[in-house]
């Protein structure tokens, strides 16, 4: 049974935050501190001769960058680093690899829901009180409660996103005339000139389901409010609810667009996430715009080759109906877990992702957002990078976390299974969205009764 209790303690405490205010925020790079403090081993070879194996959901670029920290790990501890993919399907491949006695020894955890059942399974070591220091004080305190359950702090948040942002292509906005949406309709009609214009609106990623949630995600979060976005985060209200009817209709009148999505809904089921950005920003263009987080800017800049900023610009993702413009985020938290062979080890390197060392090696190398406000803005890519990191340490515990990464795995965060496969489904058919939301009910109801 889920702690919804505690879930209803996290999602009380948090505000609305208006996306334009916050990305619109002065830059300062001093504003976050310096990269000083004491990192893990302190260069003197402490772990020399122990490995540490970790397990997460990243690729291509993201699993480069990430092997760039643990290659940094090692030279300061002398321990050896490996990392595996385990795709989407987290909690199932981590839990083969438990049963099969082969374990990795950190995992990076992308959903508070997984996180939650790995700490219910009696999977996870508690972190250690040096990491619990550094969180609390170098974290707002929303972030040491997201990596929290039943009162252990099980998740340490190295990675963050700011998942509020529209990207699109400067050339392709010039060329139509169009400039940057300040409301939904505007959204809209601005897709619907791109399309007069020869260039569908957008790219969406539909291969996997989550692209297709954090659309719901912000539409409801800006239509519903803050709210109700906290009750139907934790179950309270039920998805046939009419909020999520209207959020549904909503998002159905862009998907049910062949003008606005390009290759209509068949097309983007096809889409996967890299493709969808780079069906925007490649050599062939085949939309105008891309929704999805700031993490679009490391596949520009290093899949790409583009200028962030030149290339690729963004705005924040509008207000729907007049509400306010939403600000929703995403996380990846490193857990130590029992079964892994090297405890020590892996407690060491969780350490020193809580430093704002380990955070400015992803930092420089682009697509990262770090939680941590010890790092230095002057160590990120670009100036997009910097505004967003800026933007999401100033909002603080205002931040409405993931709405599909606080539900259990079975219902928020698997591949081919509850809402990403319901929504899915929704893409490609956007005709009844009272009959969706009764399928996503159905399928929330059975993951939260577990």
């Amino acid at each position: 049974m889920r702690n919804l209790a505690a879930r209803r303690i996290r999602t009380g405490i948090r505000t609305a935050v208006s996306g334009t205010a916050v990305l619109g925020l002065a830059l300062t790079a001093t504003a976050c501190g310096g990269d000083s403090g004491d990192s893990s081993g302190g260069g003197k070879q402490t772990l020399k001769g122990q490995s540490v194996t970790v397990a997460g959901v990243w690729t291509g670029v993201e699993q480069k960058n990430f092997k760039k920290v643990l290659d940094a790990f090692s030279e300061k501890t002398g321990a050896k680093t490996s990392f595996v993919s385990t795709g989407d399907n987290v909690s199932t491949v981590i839990g083969s690899k438990i049963e099969g006695g082969n374990a990795p020894d950190v995992v990076m955890v992308p959903q508070v829901g997984v996180l939650e059942q790995f700490a219910e399974k009696k999977w996870l070591e508690p972190l250690s009180k040096e990491v619990a220091s550094r969180a609390a004080a170098d974290f707002a305190p929303v972030w040491k409660e997201y990596g929290t359950v039943g009162g252990t702090y099980y998740g340490l948040y190295f990675k963050a996103s700011h998942k509020s942002t529209v990207w699109y292509s400067p050339e392709a906005f010039e060329q139509a005339g169009v400039g940057p949406a300040k409301s939904y309709q505007d959204l809209l009609k601005t897709g619907r000139t791109l399309s007069d214009s020869g260039v569908p609106a957008f790219s969406v990623a539909g291969e996997a389901g989550w692209p297709l949630t954090d659309w719901f995600e912000n539409i409801y979060l800006s239509q519903a409010g803050p709210e109700n976005y906290d009750k139907l985060a934790a179950h309270e209200i039920p998805w046939t609810h009419p909020t999520v009817v209207k959020a549904l209709t909503t998002l159905g009148k862009l998907f049910g667009d062949k003008d606005l999505v390009a290759g209509g809904g068949a097309g983007a089921l096809r889409t996967d996430f890299p493709e969808s950005v780079e069906q925007v920003f490649g050599p062939e263009p085949k939309a105008g715009m891309v929704y999805e987080g700031d993490f679009v800017g490391g596949l520009v800049t290093d899949q790409l080759k583009k200028k962030v900023g030149e290339d690729a610009k963004f705005f924040p993702f509008p207000a729907v109906d007049g509400g306010k413009a939403p600000v929703v985020s995403g996380g990846d938290a490193a857990v130590v877990l029992k079964a892994g062979k090297n405890k020590k080890a892996a407690m060491e390197l969780v350490k020193y992702l809580a430093s704002p060392e380990a955070a400015g090696i992803w930092a420089e190398a682009g697509g990262f957002i770090s939680p941590n406000t010890k790092v230095d803005l002057g160590r990120y890519a670009d100036d997009t990078a910097r505004q967003t990191a800026k933007s999401l340490i100033d909002a603080g515990d205002s931040v409405r976390f993931d709405m599909s990464d606080q539900a259990p795995a079975a219902f928020g965060g698997t591949q081919g299974a509850g809402e990403w496969k319901l929504l899915q489904d929704f893409l490609r058919d956007p005709s009844d969205p009272k009959a969706t939301a009764r399928k996503l009910e159905a399928a929330a109801a059975k993951a939260y009764r577990k």
